[in-house]
C-alpha cells in the first residue's frame, strides 16, 4: 500500500470555504480517478494557525503503479484546477510513503 500524501498551509480568511471544498469536490474528484482506494483528511496540531492551519490528506493507492498512473493522467488537472479556485491563498507540498508491517 502507498500513501500520497498532500501537506496544505491555508491562507486563514479562505479557511472554511476551502475546507468545504476540498471535502466535497476535491477529494471526491480524486478519488473518482480510479487510482486511491480511500483518503483521510487530517489537521495538524500543536504548531503556529497564526496564518492559517494546516491540514495533510492522505490518499492510499494500492500499489505504486496506480500512484503513477494518478501522475501522469490526473495530478495536474486538478492541482491546476486549484490554483484556479484559491490563487496563492495556499502551500502544498507531496510526499509518497510505503505502508511498512
Amino acid at each position: 500500500m502507498i500513501i500520497y500524501n498532500v501537506t496544505i498551509k491555508i491562507a486563514a480568511p479562505i479557511h472554511e470555504d476551502w475546507l468545504h471544498w476540498l471535502q466535497q469536490e476535491h477529494v471526491p474528484e480524486v478519488l473518482a480517478t480510479g487510482c486511491f482506494e480511500k483518503a483521510t483528511v487530517t489537521r495538524l496540531l500543536e504548531i503556529d494557525d497564526s496564518e492559517g492551519p494546516t491540514y495533510a490528506v492522505q490518499y492510499h493507492a494500492p500499489s505504486k503503479a496506480m500512484y503513477n498512473k494518478y501522475i501522469e493522467k490526473f495530478s495536474e488537472g486538478l492541482r491546476k484546477k486549484s490554483f484556479n479556485k484559491w490563487g496563492n491563498q495556499f502551500i502544498a507540498f507531496r510526499s509518497l510513503m510505503q505502508i511498512v508491517q
